[in-house]
């Protein structure tokens, strides 16, 4: 294959420029930013879920509508030992939108132990 057919291929780079938006400030006045892996919703297409630490044992999640985010900036790819690459994004969720926030936990009973 020619070289130039495989450069000519690449669409995205590992290193990109960052693009933010387009007024900071005023975003901030209006919006909360949350940061971690987005995934799609396992039944309701207009939701996302953001995890907020993958690779942690003790992590908790975050739904948003899809209409309720306004920007959403890529921070940094994420490799586990395993080498499977997630990535992390910055949503900023316009303030008074409905989220949930949840965090999974294994029902013990602590006096036992």
């Amino acid at each position: 294959m020619p070289i130039a057919k495989i450069l000519g291929s690449s669409r995205e780079f590992e290193i990109q420029t960052y693009k933010k938006p387009k007024d900071i400030r005023q975003m901030s006045l209006s919006h909360v930013s949350f940061s971690g892996t987005p995934f799609h919703h396992p039944y309701d297409s207009e939701k996302l879920v953001l995890l907020a630490d993958p690779f942690s044992s003790n992590t908790l999640y975050y739904e948003f509508f899809t209409k309720d985010i306004s920007f959403a900036e890529h921070i940094e790819n994420m490799v586990d030992v395993e080498g499977r690459t997630l990535n992390v994004v910055r949503l900023w969720v316009k303030k008074q939108s409905v989220g949930i926030r949840c965090t999974p936990f294994i029902v013990e009973d602590t006096r036992l132990r």
